[in-house]
């Protein structure tokens, strides 16, 4: 360890991954076909990975098919109590040697990984994406390849900046400071919609040199075992990351109670994030120090358009922004606020744009809509839907029809509400359905407001106009409404580097994923001073005379 202690040493400059189209008769389309074919006719068998070894626990689930649910694409087995405290200490038992890597050492391990996804393995992780995430090709592409391998890349820079940042020094003093890894464990919980996000949420934490557990989504297990799989390709050593699968309680109760609980980095659910947060509240004294809670939650996203909108592209915006990926975004839109005067071109836009859809498999390549993730989800959009067509205050206006019998299939659905409070207007859904309120013209700062205060989530939104007047008046009324925020543009789409990702209110703790200021709460500071000529008395030069 430490063979390079005489060498300054720079990571390379990171550069958005470029993002491969798969045209017909492309040469990524065709390895994307092939390894989609392969990994269909396959089942895998998904262990846990503590301290790097195998372990089967026989308690087994089933990862399945979203838009085929009878077919299975592999078995992972659970983690019980046991395992699980196996994993925390597995964890803590390799901090120490996981700390003592130089940083660049630790960056390399990640930089391969990026070059793995990139180069070797982009198909296969474009397959799981599709296959057990429901995504189309290039859906897939944008999260699971390049928005991970953006991550990767863009962290290890971002962790030198941290390192770098260093402070002034004074006369016969030199000042400077240690980013030293969180003591303990970081728990590391990821959703099902994004893969990127899945690789992202523990390896951030074990880039700054922190140990993690990882939980993977029930209902997302396959891309994050490949992804586990790469790490220990790339050198990752045995127990700085531990993969268990499993339920949220199960997993989560033994890690919440463990004094060595150093970090929470999750993505998913308000519910569940609240929950988590006051776990920790009720167990703050056990804890060798207070846990760092990093979160990113729900969403109900907003596109708000002026009249000097143009119909275009505001009304692709809505298509794009709701509707891909089912609406299973975190930023997705979901509800719309439209002017009156520019109503009738943009429900007849709406209604010619959805009208071409294609809803099916992800391997018809013709498809722009899948299924939704699980039986959960389809439900629960479900229940919204019916909601709509029994209540007053809103009126479904597309779509509107679900069916489970072969996969989890709901059609874009579009409510059109004349309640602004409307139950599909307020509270997030997670699918392919969109509730638009049409306003008076002369009503625009009062619905702006609205806009602003009717939901209890604040991840993004986008103002839509040609009028700069107006839109300067809707990004300073809507300033705490959105932590990402769009201008002449779906709400969708962050890209690393570029528009770092993250809300507030009830959308999480907003320390922006793919940004340094994430990796610095991995880190805990510590200040050094050290005095070359130190005094040699105590009396100070104002003693000198009464």
């Amino acid at each position: 360890m430490n063979l390079m202690n005489n060498a300054v040493i720079n990571t390379p400059k990171p550069v958005n991954e470029p993002i491969l189209n798969y045209a017909p008769g492309s040469p990524e389309k065709a390895a994307l076909k092939k390894a989609l074919a392969e990994m269909s006719a396959r089942q895998l068998e998904i262990p846990l990975i503590i301290g790097g070894k195998e372990i089967k626990t026989g308690n087994l689930g089933k990862v399945v098919m979203p838009h085929d649910h009878q077919h299975v694409l592999a078995t992972y087995h659970k983690a019980g109590p046991v395992e699980v405290q196996q994993a925390i200490d597995a964890a803590v038992a390799a901090q120490p040697m996981w700390q003592s890597f130089r940083w660049e050492e630790r960056c390399a391990i990640f930089l391969k990984v990026a070059e793995l996804l990139a180069v070797k393995y982009r198909a296969l992780i474009n397959s799981g994406a599709m296959l057990a995430g429901g995504k189309t090709a290039f859906q897939a592409e944008i999260d699971a390849a390049c928005e991970l391998i953006d991550f990767l890349r863009f962290n290890v820079r971002y962790a030198q900046e941290v390192y770098q940042k260093q402070p002034e020094s004074s006369a016969g003093v030199w000042n400077f400071v240690q980013h030293r890894p969180l003591e303990g464990f970081v728990f590391a919980v990821t959703p099902f919609n994004f893969t990127a996000i899945a690789g992202n949420l523990p390896t951030a934490p074990a880039l700054m040199g922190n140990t993690v557990v990882w939980k993977p989504a029930s209902s997302l297990v396959y891309t994050p075992y490949l992804i586990m799989q790469m790490l220990e390709e790339a050198g990752l050593p045995p127990g700085v990351i531990n993969f268990v699968p499993g339920s949220g309680a199960t997993v989560g109760d033994v890690c919440l109670a463990d004094p060595n609980l150093s970090g929470i980095h999750f993505t998913g659910s308000t519910r569940v994030f609240q929950q988590m947060w006051q776990t920790v509240g009720a167990n703050i004294s056990r804890y060798k120090a207070y846990p760092r809670i990093v979160g990113e939650t729900g969403g109900k996203d907003f596109v708000f358009a002026h009249s000097s909108a143009d119909i275009e592209p505001l009304v692709t915006g809505l298509v794009r922004g709701s509707f891909e990926y089912q609406g299973q975004k975190c930023s997705a839109a979901s509800r719309a606020y439209i002017p009156r005067s520019l109503w009738p071109a943009v429900e007849a836009g709406l209604k010619e744009q959805i009208g071409r859809i294609k809803m099916g498999p992800p391997t018809d390549f013709r498809n722009f809509c899948g299924a939704v993730i699980d039986k959960a989800a389809f439900d629960s959009i479900a229940g919204y839907i019916e909601y709509a067509r029994n209540n007053a205050g809103g009126e479904i206006i597309i779509g509107g029809k679900c069916d489970d019998s072969v996969g989890y299939f709901i059609e874009p659905t579009v409510i059109l509400a004349t309640d602004p409070h409307f139950k599909t207007m307020v509270e997030e859904i997670f699918g392919p359905v969109l509730t638009i309120y049409v306003y008076d013209d002369e009503k625009y700062t009062e619905t702006l407001e609205l806009c602003n205060t009717s939901s209890m989530y604040a991840l993004t939104g986008a103002i839509f106009g040609r009028d700069r007047a107006a839109v300067s008046t809707a990004v300073t009324m809507l300033e705490h409404a959105a932590g990402n925020f769009y201008i002449n543009d779906k709400p969708t789409g962050a890209v690393v580097g570029q528009q770092p990702f993250g809300g507030g209110r009830a959308s999480g703790t907003n320390d922006k994923a793919g940004s340094q200021a994430n990796l610095m709460r991995w880190v805990s500071t510590r200040t050094i001073k050290e005095t070359f000529v130190p005094a040699a008395d105590f009396g100070y030069p104002f003693m000198g005379e009464e």
